[in-house]
């Protein structure tokens, strides 16, 4: 069905170029009302429909390998390796580079349409939404493909390119610097648009809080902390106890497919907004034919939910945390959490074919909610930031578990808690030098040791869990500058070093052709994936 709906789309956006000439003229009013219900309807395809999650995590230190008697497909080897991606695949590099920027020219389509009609007041916001997908279409692109916005280095960095005319195409990528200003300009001038009366399913869409939330994360991304705490208290309040995700719930329900759906439902306040992506991410995470490169027992015991010394427990029964008891997998090899699971569109019946693809919540509350505790604390505002952290805690961590209780965190338990755990070292060799602890060595701003990296390495943590599946890992170990080792089965471990120029995930082979510039840092090159690949592969069930 999705596929039907995109080539509509796709027909609305050609007929809305095509019409542009005829309304010049703009002979009566239904020639203005129909123009303006295209916009509204195209808007609908200006969100990707690939999505650059399962890149960037499998780029991430949640995964690990597993040994070469576990399946795998070629391009699951590259993006764990951070080698040239040379098969095509959904979350291919080419299929996210196109399917972000299509999102983008569909955005200024619809941007070209209201200035043809004025930009009428009653159509703020569309316009609004228009200006938010170009930028967040980029701005996520940025994520995967750029360096981590460093305002020491933004103006050496390669940016990417960044249109704002329908059919005229942007070959000079500019700087990191120049990107996020424009990023910027888009937000700035859309909240003051926003206007959530056009949108049918706002879930779905850049409704005001999603947006509040997606300009938080871009501000942290810019080290705005002042703007990033503003947007995100638009997004969540001051107090958004009422706005988090209630996971006491998820412990009644009755397995994987409840817990998905409950946490995709668009009745879930927490969830400001979610993207549909064709992504075999779901089933990767679950199946037994893709188990040699997943979230091992050993991560998840020593780094994330169960990991030991954590003011609310540890492990499976004595822990706090509602998620210790919804992990699911069939083996050590591969746990995880079913809140990214596959829904199947089928699109011939008797074959069984069809596409997988996956919900992401894109912005919801808790992350927000995070993103404002950060800030605080890179702005030394420690009580404000230990008072949304036990928001965090409040929701996430049941009144007791086994001989686990609900803690309040204070300074004092924080520092604690990290000030007697050791680091994770640079290279792993064992399972037990895991730990959730790591070197920082932040991109273009300072942590100080002490009270300030304590609650920052907490705050990590809690992204982590919460942004599991969701390649935003990634995006932190670039930021924060944290080294950390891949494992490789039958050899040496990789390094993955602060300020890596690996981090900037090479552009597609066939844009480079096309006379994009690729990737180069410091020299170096990043990693190039295939020469020019077509085509989309289709799943069988």
């Amino acid at each position: 069905m999705k596929n039907y709906i995109g080539l509509f789309i796709i027909a609305l956006s050609l007929g809305l170029t095509s019409c542009n000439d005829y309304l010049d003229t703009l002979p009566d009013d239904r020639t203005e009302l129909d123009m303006e219900n295209k916009i509204a309807q195209i808007l609908v395809s200006a969100y990707p429909d690939n999505s650059a999650d399962y890149m960037m995590e499998l780029s991430s230190d949640n995964v690990q390998d597993n040994g070469a008697q576990f399946k795998c497909e070629e391009y699951q080897t590259s993006m764990y390796r951070w080698e040239p991606i040379l098969t095509i695949s959904w979350e291919s590099a080419q299929w996210v580079w196109r399917s972000h920027y299509s999102a983008v020219a569909v955005a200024n389509e619809a941007l070209a349409g209201l200035e043809k009609l004025g930009n009428p007041a009653h159509l703020n916001g569309c316009r609004a939404e228009a200006l938010l997908c170009r930028a967040f279409a980029i701005f996520r692109m940025s994520n995967a493909f750029c360096m981590a916005y460093d305002p020491q280095k933004a103006g050496s960095y390669q940016g990417l390119p960044y249109p704002t005319e329908p059919g005229v195409p942007v070959e000079e990528r500019g700087t990191l610097q120049q990107l996020y200003e424009k990023i910027d300009a888009d937000i700035e001038e859309a909240l003051p648009l926003l206007d959530d009366g056009h949108l049918v399913t706002p879930k779905y869409h850049f409704n005001s809080k999603a947006a509040y939330a997606f300009a938080a994360r871009f501000n942290l991304y810019y080290h705005k902390y002042d703007k990033a705490i503003k947007y995100a208290t638009l997004a969540i309040g001051e107090n958004p106890t009422g706005v988090l995700r209630d996971y006491a719930k998820y412990l009644t329900l009755a397995g994987v497919d409840d817990i998905n759906n409950a946490y995709v439902d668009q009745a879930e306040p927490a969830n400001l907004l979610m993207v549909t992506a064709n992504s075999i991410l779901g089933r990767a995470q679950s199946s037994s034919s893709w188990r040699r490169y997943a979230c091992h027992y050993d991560i998840w015991s020593k780094e994330l939910v169960w990991a030991p010394g954590m003011p609310w427990g540890s492990g499976s029964t004595n822990n706090a945390l509602y998620l210790s008891s919804m992990l699911y997998g069939g083996a050590n090899e591969s746990v995880y959490l079913p809140t990214m699971m596959e829904f199947f569109a089928v699109t011939d019946k008797i074959a069984d074919t069809g596409t997988p693809y996956i919900v992401d919540v894109m912005f919801k509350t808790d992350e927000t909610l995070l993103v404002r505790a950060e800030a605080y604390i890179l702005q030394k505002q420690y009580a404000k930031a230990l008072q949304d952290m036990n928001y965090w805690v409040g929701n996430h961590c049941a009144p007791a578990r086994g001989k686990a209780v609900r803690p309040v965190l204070t300074e004092e338990l924080v520092n604690s808690t990290f000030d007697r755990m050791e680091y994770t070292p640079d290279t792993v060799f064992t399972a037990n030098q895991r730990t959730v602890k790591k070197h920082l060595k932040p991109q273009g701003f300072t942590v100080e040791s002490g009270t300030q990296e304590n609650l920052i390495q907490m705050v990590l943590h809690m992204r982590r869990i919460e942004t599991w599946q969701q390649g935003l890992r990634f995006q932190d170990l670039k930021r924060y500058g944290i080294v950390f080792s891949h494992n490789i089965s039958g050899s040496d471990p990789i390094i993955f070093k602060d300020g890596d120029p690996r981090g900037a995930i090479q552009i597609p082979q066939d844009v480079i052709k096309a006379g994009i510039a690729p990737n180069v840092y410091d020299g170096v090159t990043s990693p190039q994936t295939a020469d020019d690949l077509s085509g989309r592969e289709v799943l069988r069930r």
